[in-house]
């Protein structure tokens, strides 16, 4: 189970250089549900989500996601197969502590659990769109989630932002408003 929330940032958290980064190219075979695959630095994974029966009260995106590892010759031909162009983004990973200190109350049992946002800057034709995600041990800690000063507005209930969606955008300009809160490199 992927239990996340999409966010928007405020502000840079300090120079990305600073954190370990993964460059991505991803494309999707089918969208419902969700067929993915990804490049990820020298790592090629093969991903299936479906939305989860089990939501959250406050939009949390709750998926069941399998994922299965690719060699380099599977995922160059699954990505001849794509029907849009995959998306290319840079994801910074930046530790945020643990659920305990970033979720006031939250169980014991996910108290000690790491909790990490995953800032991603795309390129091409999404240029200037930043967003970050973060994952929760439990449905519990992703509602008790109290965000650093960094991190802004809850996004997860936007359509516009699935990246499924994102990979068939041509242009950006029906997320002009989003990319405009987005901060400049």
């Amino acid at each position: 189970m992927e239990i996340e929330k999409k966010l928007l940032i405020n502000y840079l958290p300090g120079d990305l250089r600073q954190f370990e980064k993964r460059e991505i190219e991803q494309g999707y075979l089918c969208t419902s549900p969700t067929l993915r695959i990804r490049k990820s630095n020298d790592d090629y994974i093969l991903t299936y989500k479906k939305k989860s029966d089990k939501a959250a009260k406050d939009g949390t995106i709750c998926n069941t996601e399998i994922e299965a590892e690719l060699d380099e010759e599977s995922y160059l031909h699954l990505r001849e197969k794509l029907d849009t162009a995959p998306l290319s983004k840079t994801r910074y990973l930046i530790p945020l502590g643990t659920c305990g200190e970033n979720c006031p109350g939250v169980n014991a049992e996910d108290a000690d659990k790491k909790l990490k946002a995953e800032l991603d800057v795309f390129h091409g034709h999404l240029e200037g769109l930043i967003y970050t995600e973060v994952e929760f041990p439990s449905v519990d800690a992703a509602e008790r989630f109290v965000k650093p000063d960094w991190i802004g507005e809850d996004v997860s209930a936007d359509r516009r932002l699935r990246n499924s969606h994102l990979a068939e955008l041509t242009d950006s300009s029906s997320l002009a408003d989003l990319i405009a809160k987005s901060p400049k490199l």
